[in-house]
Order: C-alpha cells, then sequence, then structure tokens
C-alpha cells in the first residue's frame, strides 16, 4: 500500500478507537453506566433532574465523529465534583474534536492526492503499453527489412548450386542462408528473440562474401529466364529503356525512348527510383530521328539506327554530340528484315561482357541473321559470323558472352529457341520458356552489370532474371 493509502487507514482507525472509546467511557465519568440504550438513535427517557443523557456516538455523511450530551439542570449538581469532571471530559472532547477536524482535512486533502496519483499510474500504464506496441511494431519492421533482404538473396542458390568448382565454399554460403532463414521465421512468431543488430550483420557479411564469389564468374551459359519484375508503366506499345553496363557501381542513370520512329528524344533519370517517380534529371534531343527500339548505352554513348537507312550513330550524352557514324554494310533496314513485331527493328544493337554488337540480316545471307562485332570508338566492323536463322522469324534476340539467344515470337507463348556462339562458330536450338506477362514485346536487351534482361513489354517496362551455367575461376587458375 502506498503512503497516502496508509495514512488514510490510520485516519480511520483513529477515528474508530475515539467513537468506541466514548461511547463506553463518557457514561462512566457522569455515572450513567447504568443506562440503557435501545437502539443507536433512540434515548431511553430520564428526568433531567435524575441525571445525564447521552446518545451513542456516530459519523456524519463527511466521516466526523458526532456525540450528543445532554445535562441535568443546574441547582442539583453545580456544586457536584462531578461538574468537574464533566467539564473537563467536555474540554477533552471539545480538543479532541478539533484534532479530529484536522485530522479529517488532511484525510481528505491525503484521499484527493491518491485519487490524482491514481489517474497518473493509469496514464503511465496506458503509455508503457503504447511504448510497448511501438517497440514490437518497430521490431517487426527491421525483422521484415532484413527477411526482404534475404528474400533478393535466396534466387542465388540455383545458381550456385550449378557450378562445378568450390562445392564446400557453395555448401556453406547455402547452409548460411537456410540457418538465417530459419532464424528470421522464428523472429516472425516470437519478436525479440534474437539481437536485430547482430542479425543485420550476419546478412551484410553474406552479402559481400557472395558478390566477391560473384565477382570471379567467367562468362556462362542460358540455362533459366525468371520473372519478369514490372518497374514501370508508361509510353506507347512501343519504345526502349537502359542503363549503362559500364557505368560505375553509384552510377545508376536510366535512359527512356518511347516509340520506335518520328522521334528524337531521350529522357535520362538518375536512378531507378527517380525513373519510376518520373523525376527527369535531363532531356537530350538528338540530331536525327532514331528507327527501332534496338537501341544500346555503351560507356556513356548511344548507339542507334538512324531513321531510313543502315547508318548506326554514336552519340556522347556527356558532350551533346555525334562522336562517329558509319554504314552497316549490306545490312537492310526500313521493315526489310524487321523482327517479327515490325517496328522498323532490321538493325539490333547490343552489348554483353565481350563489347558491342550489331545483329542484323542481309541480301548476301538470304535474310539470315548476321552478327557483327563492332569497333566502340570508330564503328568499324571488327568480324562477322552468318547463321542460318531468318531474321524475320525472330521474335527478339540479346548477346549474353559472345553468344546469340533468339526467340521464337514476341507474343504469348515466346520462348528462347536458338543459339549461336561466336566463339565456336556453332549453333543448337534451345528451349527456354519466359513469362510474356503483358503479350507484347517490342524491346529485349541483357545487361551485363545487371545480369539481367531489360525490356519494353507492351507499354510496360519490366526486367527479367537471368540464371547462367558458371565457372567459378579458382587462384589455381589465375
Amino acid at each position: 500500500m502506498s503512503p497516502p493509502l496508509l495514512k488514510l487507514g490510520a485516519v480511520l482507525s483513529t477515528m474508530a478507537m475515539i467513537s468506541n472509546w466514548m461511547s463506553q467511557t463518557l457514561p462512566t465519568l457522569v455515572g450513567l453506566n447504568t443506562t440503557r440504550l435501545s437502539t443507536p438513535d433512540t434515548l431511553t427517557q430520564i428526568s433531567p433532574k435524575e441525571g445525564w443523557q447521552v446518545y451513542s456516538s456516530a459519523q456524519d455523511p463527511d466521516g466526523r465523529c458526532i456525540c450528543t450530551v445532554v445535562a441535568p439542570e443546574q441547582n442539583l449538581c453545580s456544586r457536584d465534583a462531578k461538574s468537574r469532571q464533566l467539564r473537563q471530559l467536555l474540554e477533552k472532547v471539545q480538543n479532541m474534536s478539533q484534532s479530529i477536524e484536522v485530522l479529517n482535512l488532511r484525510t481528505q486533502r491525503d484521499f484527493q492526492y491518491v485519487l490524482k496519483m491514481e489517474t497518473q499510474m493509469k496514464g503511465l500504464k496506458a503509455k508503457f503499453r503504447q511504448i510497448e506496441d511501438d517497440r514490437k511494431t518497430l521490431m517487426t519492421k527491421h525483422f521484415q527489412e532484413l527477411k526482404e533482404k534475404m528474400d533478393e538473396l535466396l534466387p542465388l542458390i540455383p545458381v550456385l548450386e550449378q557450378y562445378k568448382t568450390d562445392a564446400k565454399l557453395i555448401t556453406q554460403f547455402k547452409e548460411e542462408i537456410r540457418n538465417l532463414s530459419a532464424v528470421l521465421t522464428g523472429i516472425q512468431e516470437e519478436i525479440g528473440a534474437y539481437d536485430y543488430e547482430e542479425l543485420h550483420q550476419r546478412v551484410l557479411s553474406l552479402e559481400t562474401r557472395l558478390r566477391d564469389c560473384m565477382k570471379k564468374l567467367t562468362c556462362g551459359k542460358l540455362m533459366k529466364i525468371t520473372g519478369p519484375i514490372t518497374v514501370k508503366t508508361s509510353g506507347t506499345r512501343f519504345g526502349a529503356w537502359m542503363t549503362d553496363p559500364l557505368a560505375s557501381e553509384k552510377n545508376n542513370r536510366v535512359w527512356y525512348m518511347d516509340s520506335y520512329t518520328n522521334n528524337k528524344i531521350v529522357r535520362e533519370y538518375k536512378s531507378i527510383a527517380d525513373f519510376v517517380s518520373g523525376a527527369e534529371s535531363r532531356t537530350y534531343n538528338l540530331p536525327f530521328k532514331w528507327a527501332g527500339t534496338n537501341h544500346v548505352v555503351y560507356n556513356g554513348s548511344l548507339y542507334f539506327n538512324k531513321y531510313q537507312s543502315n547508318i548506326i550513330i554514336k552519340y556522347s550524352f556527356d558532350m551533346g554530340r555525334v562522336l562517329a557514324q558509319r554504314s552497316l554494310e549490306y545490312a537492310g533496314f526500313h521493315n526489310v528484315y524487321p523482327y517479327t513485331w515490325g517496328g522498323f527493328s532490321d538493325i539490333d544493337l547490343m552489348a554483353d561482357e565481350i563489347g558491342l554488337w550489331a545483329v542484323y540480316a542481309t541480301n548476301q545471307n538470304a535474310g539470315n541473321i548476321v552478327i557483327s562485332q563492332l569497333n566502340q570508338d570508330t564503328l568499324e566492323v571488327m568480324k562477322s559470323w552468318s547463321t542460318g536463322y531468318p531474321k524475320r522469324s525472330a521474335g527478339e534476340s540479346f548477346m549474353i558472352c559472345g553468344t546469340l539467344y533468339v526467340t521464337n515470337s514476341h507474343l504469348t507463348g515466346a520462348k528462347v529457341y536458338y543459339s549461336y556462339s561466336t566463339k565456336t562458330s556453332t549453333y543448337e536450338y534451345t528451349d527456354i520458356p519466359f513469362h510474356n506477362q503483358y503479350f507484347h514485346i517490342s524491346m529485349l536487351d541483357y545487361n551485363a552489370r545487371d545480369r539481367a534482361l531489360y525490356a519494353w513489354n507492351n507499354g510496360h517496362q519490366v526486367l527479367f532474371n537471368v540464371t547462367l551455367f558458371h565457372i567459378i575461376k579458382t587462384e589455381d587458375d589465375t
């Protein structure tokens, strides 16, 4: 019990003792111990000449003690010794009444203090409960962020499982991912069971080690395409968007080119986030209109096919001017040898881990696809490979590690159907399906830095993840 409550109990106990003493002692002192009271509220009738009349003590609504005494006539006991005792008793009763009044005032004050403290305690209890709820909410948010980070790392497991060497390291990574996933799942069931900072550091450490492992990877063969992830919905049915595969890790600029013809405006965004929100950082007005949607940004410059020609243009974003242009000899243009969807997609410019490429068709090769490696500065053709796959039967194509991958359609049900290796000058038919979520693809290009496919899917800008069969380079191989 708190001090105010103890004070209140002591006062009430004192008042009860005083009331009991007065009801028993007072009649004895004045010679009325033989008087019988029928009830606390009724009094046996005694003549004033015979003695005193005493009512039993009681409490008023405010808790104060009340005692009523009727004295006999003065002429009967004015000189009696008991008269002096009575006066003394009355003085004592009066003093006691004053003391009780003081105690009553203190009690009322302490009682009000107790009520106030009770209200404050209830308020504090509610605040502590709110703080506890907020803590659990905040912890839940932190752990959810960690779980999302883990979800980003989990797709790397099937890639690592395909490595031929360093199996012990890969198994260790896989086990750590599983352990962390189990911990995070347990945290969702009981928030606060583990230290957030420790888990955060473990996730960051694992991510760093995985990235270091990925840096050791050499070129690989395409095994699987997953997704897509829809980044944004904007523009017309046809267009292109891209990032620079040779840009630094801090440089995440995005370039956006809507439509496949009659346009020469390129929009630049500082990051994917700005691209999604529509916050343009700069706009470029090219000196020529482009043809198709198969442009590429490589090492700070835009490479595109000049409208109604087989001329390739190199345009520097930093300098804001054309650095080089060259005709692609014998290449068909202006819907002579387009992809299945048309759109002046005769000449497809692309880049991979090896360099800059042009994919097109010529009459000399019977309309079949020709692959040419270009010098990125002069646009000169360094070497060419003639394939046997008809350009008009291809939905789209992209290069990964010097191998051209061709889809059989731009519509629903499309898959990677054909590949040609420039390293071995051989081809093979493949069967790698992917989800054409919005039914019409007019641009599909590989980005070596992101290891992802950028696509324009019927007015939606999307990303596909790719799974490659890699060989890890060990220290013995270097």
